[in-house]
């Protein structure tokens, strides 16, 4: 069965041709300009492939809402020209297949789900840290949709005291991503993440912060993996760094073997590393099928 998949970025779009496995037989990615010029080349990338179905994980703010006169938008994003834009109708008006529209991180989410770090599991959280941070929250064996989509990023955290970074988020300045993104880290100590050097200051503070965040999707969710991905993540001595301070600031009161004893199996990074945003169109693509398209 052949699969499309798009990776929808506010910077680049991926698109890319796979199997109900997960394979990757082809791949092309360009650069996010004007709607009309960016799915332009979506289409001319998928006309003659001959696909079964096609997963879209999108950059949002999007409409999830089946019942919605708006569904498949990107609705109140601040990206240049794409606010209110029918993404998935410009999709259906060139291919008339089953389609599976979502965030790109519950995208990510299933994919890691179907095919990296949480095969068999029935609850996940998939969290990246980069120029945003987003999570895309699988649980009952289910992508998570409510009112909206879940916003991850943008919960509330306790500032670490001798902190006085006014925060990056214009919406609600030391909200989680406010503090711990990563062009939050580069105007904080005025260089880009990677630029730091492994022992930096820097990265006790995100991991702080990291933690937090953590903490409160356990203690709501209490999800059965939670896996970081994204560009400051690839700082892998961040990861101990937040393990500990997880099991430090939840203080024995989640009293699991996932915290007290296999904590470095339970917070982990994405398998399908730098594929886990078009593996997971690819697992949106088989959900579409296997629901429209027997």
């Amino acid at each position: 069965m052949l699969l499309g998949a798009i990776e929808a970025g506010g910077t680049k779009f991926i698109c890319a041709i796979g199997t109900e496995k997960g394979e990757i037989l082809e791949k092309k990615s360009f650069l996010t300009k004007t709607p009309s010029e960016t799915l332009k080349k979506v289409v001319e990338f998928f006309l003659d492939k001959k696909i079964e179905a096609l997963g879209i994980g999108c950059f949002g703010p999007v409409d999830l809402d089946e019942n919605s006169k708006t569904y498949g938008y990107i609705t109140s994003t601040p990206k240049p020209n794409w606010s209110n834009y029918n993404i998935l109708g410009e999709l259906k008006k060139h291919f008339d297949i089953p389609m599976s529209f979502d965030t790109d991180v519950n995208g990510t989410a299933l994919g890691e789900i179907n095919w990296g770090s949480g095969i068999g599991m029935d609850s996940l959280i998939y969290l990246t840290v980069g120029t945003g941070i987003g999570g895309g929250i699988y649980s009952g064996g289910k992508l998570v949709h409510g009112m909206t989509h879940p916003e991850t990023g943008h919960i509330l955290i306790k500032r670490e005291k001798n902190d006085y970074y006014r925060g990056k988020c214009p919406y609600h300045g030391d909200c989680l991503e406010g503090m711990a993104s990563g062009p939050a880290i580069e105007e904080r100590w005025g260089v880009k993440a990677y630029e730091l050097e492994e022992n930096h200051k820097a990265w006790d503070l995100e991991a702080y912060y990291l933690a937090q965040g953590l903490i409160n999707y356990i203690l709501i969710m209490s999800p059965k993996k939670i896996i970081l991905g994204g560009g400051v993540m690839k700082q892998k001595q961040l990861f101990p760094l937040i393990r500990k301070k997880v099991v430090e600031i939840l203080n024995g009161y989640v009293f699991h073997k996932n915290i007290l004893e296999n904590i470095d199996e339970y917070i982990v990074s994405p398998k399908l590393g730098d594929n886990a945003g078009i593996c997971g169109g690819l697992a949106l693509a088989k959900l579409a099928f296997d629901k429209e398209g027997l």
